[in-house]
C-alpha cells in the first residue's frame, strides 16, 4: 500500500487521526521527529481511539534516517507552493506521501531533498493558505486507493 510520511509533525490529535485513516486504508503512517508532542499524549490517544493496534507507525528520529529506512522510489511532497494537483499522478504501492508540519508545512531546504520525486498540491480556492494536516493525507491518500479500485475495501 502507500506510506504517508508526517515530517516534524506538531498537533497531537492530526496524528491520532492519520493513525486512524493508517488503520482504515491499510496505509503505513511514518513520522520523522523530532515530533512536537509525545506519543502518549491524551489527545493523540482519543484522536485515534481504538486503531493504535490496527495501524502500522514508524517514527523516525530524523529525515536522513527515515530515507535510510524506507530507500524510496518515489517520494511526493505536497505543499502550496507547488503548480501539479495531486490527482495528476498515477499513484503506485510504496509510493511516499510526505506532508509538513503544522502550521508552516515543508521548508524549502526540505523541498529540496534530492529524494522527492515531485512536488505536488492539493487544489483550493484562491487566498487560502493550507488545510489541516491530517484532512490533506486522507484526500491525498483515498485518491491514490482509488486509482487502485480500493484494493482490500470491503
Amino acid at each position: 500500500m502507500f506510506r504517508m510520511m508526517f515530517f516534524e509533525p506538531r498537533i497531537p490529535p492530526n496524528t491520532g487521526n492519520a493513525i486512524r485513516l493508517a488503520a482504515a486504508t491499510g496505509c503505513e503512517l511514518h513520522l520523522v521527529g523530532p515530533l512536537g508532542f509525545d506519543l502518549s499524549e491524551p489527545k493523540l490517544r482519543r484522536a485515534g481511539l481504538d486503531y493504535h493496534d490496527l495501524a502500522s507507525v514508524t517514527v523516525h528520529p530524523n529525515l536522513p534516517s527515515a530515507w535510510e529506512t524506507l530507500k524510496p522510489e518515489r517520494v511526493f511532497a505536497f505543499t502550496a507552493h507547488a503548480t501539479t494537483p495531486h490527482t495528476d499522478v498515477q499513484y503506485q504501492p510504496g509510493d511516499i506521501l510526505m506532508f509538513g508540519p503544522e502550521p508552516t508545512g515543508l521548508t524549502a531546504e526540505t523541498l529540496a531533498d534530492p529524494n522527492i520525486t515531485q512536488k505536488l498540491r492539493i487544489p483550493m480556492v484562491q487566498g487560502r493558505r493550507s488545510l489541516n494536516l491530517s484532512n490533506a493525507a486522507a484526500i491525498v491518500v483515498y485518491e491514490a486507493w482509488r486509482q487502485h479500485g480500493f484494493s482490500g475495501a470491503v
